[in-house]
């Protein structure tokens, strides 16, 4: 897979779709063995509904070898992103963050969020956000390595998981030092 070539960052177009639909799956695949089976059908759905209907303001793929690898989806606040007005996230989160399992840990994520990190700061924003839950513990570890605080006020209850807020700034972001 990795051949030496560089990781390129850019924005997605309409016939990335379905490559992006295939690592979304394959990236939170390895969730199915964790959630039960219904939550699990539930969460696949909306996964692929959003690569259909999100009104993102960015959509991001990572390529490599001429191969779509990751993808993040970018958008203006929680009103966009999750239909939750009441949250007060006036700036950008971002959602769905996936990298396939073929090509993780090459620094893919990483790059994707600094690209992101970088887009909401040239929108003029001062944070970007986003939410994940304790079952996505490595991407946790590497949210946290790359300067994302938590937003406990920001945390959204979904059933009986709770879903972490994550909030960076950016204007003391090392991740945009580099």
């Amino acid at each position: 897979m990795m051949s030496g070539k560089a990781l390129i960052i850019r924005q997605a177009e309409p016939a990335d779709r379905d490559a992006t639909r295939e690592v979304l799956l394959d990236a939170y695949g390895q969730y199915a063995s964790v959630l039960s089976e219904p939550y699990w059908i539930q969460y696949r759905d909306s996964i692929l509904a959003s690569v259909e209907g999100a009104e993102t303001k960015e959509r991001l793929v990572a390529v490599l070898d001429d191969e779509v690898v990751g993808s993040v989806f970018l958008f203006d606040s929680s009103e966009a992103a999750y239909g939750r007005s009441d949250l007060q996230i006036h700036s950008p989160i971002i959602r769905l963050l996936a990298v396939s399992q073929k090509a993780r840990g090459y620094g893919v994520a990483t790059e994707l969020i600094r690209t992101s990190a970088k887009l909401a700061r040239d929108w003029g924003a001062e944070t970007l956000h986003l939410h994940t839950s304790d079952m996505m513990d490595s991407a946790v570890r590497l949210y946290e390595r790359l300067g994302f605080e938590r937003a406990f006020d920001k945390d959204i209850m979904n059933g009986e998981t709770l879903v972490k807020s994550y909030r960076l700034q950016l204007k003391q972001a090392a991740l945009l030092e580099a």
